[in-house]
């Protein structure tokens, strides 16, 4: 039985249920213009259309090493957008550590990947392969992915997030590059630059998605 209220009337029953967490707000910086700005824009409009407005994907003409400096000047000129992000690869980048250290510091989230993200797209189709370097990995890359989905591999395609999710699992290599920086950590790896094959990006993915869950969970209440 439904309580009543202070007025004496009764309360109806969708009055009490729980608030569902709020998706918040992402602003999002990346140094590349093409592969993760794609994959970032795949990203935001597989959201339900009401919450794509919630993403914010800034591509930075700074240097990566001035990524951090150039994502808290953009979100604060946006204050709404309380999730500051910077994608970004290890691949030539010297003070590849200190770029993520720094970020931790001043309050900015790293999605960083080792060699380069397709290093992150690989574990849709099963596997996180150990790639010396960020040209052996695309290469590689491209075969696997010719393999699984018939299509050739193109850095500047703007359907690739839709292309991982039809041919791979989304939720499997979360799970995948989760358990390879654990095990990083438990054999005391930790130096990001160390960390090949690896990626954060997982984080920010797994998070989103996370927070869609429960919305729709709450909508269908």
């Amino acid at each position: 039985m439904a309580r009543a209220d202070r007025t004496g009337k009764r309360k109806p029953r969708e009055a009490f249920r729980t608030r569902t967490p709020d998706l918040g707000y992402y602003f999002i910086v990346t140094d590349a213009r093409e592969t993760e700005e794609n994959y970032l824009y795949g990203l935001r409009d597989s959201l339900p259309r009401e919450l794509r407005g919630r993403i914010v994907i800034k591509v930075s003409k700074a240097k990566t090493q001035e990524l951090v400096k150039s994502c808290k000047e953009q979100a604060a000129l946006e204050p709404q957008y309380g999730q500051p992000w910077i994608v970004f690869d290890r691949d030539r980048v010297m003070n590849f550590d200190e770029i993520i250290a720094q970020a931790q510091r001043e309050g900015v989230h790293a999605g960083w990947s080792n060699p380069c993200i397709e290093i992150w797209f690989d574990a849709y189709f099963g596997k996180m392969h150990s790639y010396s370097d960020s040209v052996v990995c695309c290469r590689k890359f491209a075969e696997i992915y010719k393999q699984k989905t018939g299509q050739e591999y193109h850095k500047d395609n703007p359907q690739i997030y839709a292309i991982l999710n039809r041919f791979g699992n989304e939720d499997r290599a979360i799970q995948i590059a989760d358990n390879r920086l654990q095990g990083y950590l438990r054999d005391g790896v930790k130096n990001p630059s160390e960390m090949c094959p690896g990626s954060t990006v997982c984080k920010l993915v797994e998070e989103i998605r996370h927070k869609i869950h429960t919305w729709k969970e709450g909508k269908s209440l």
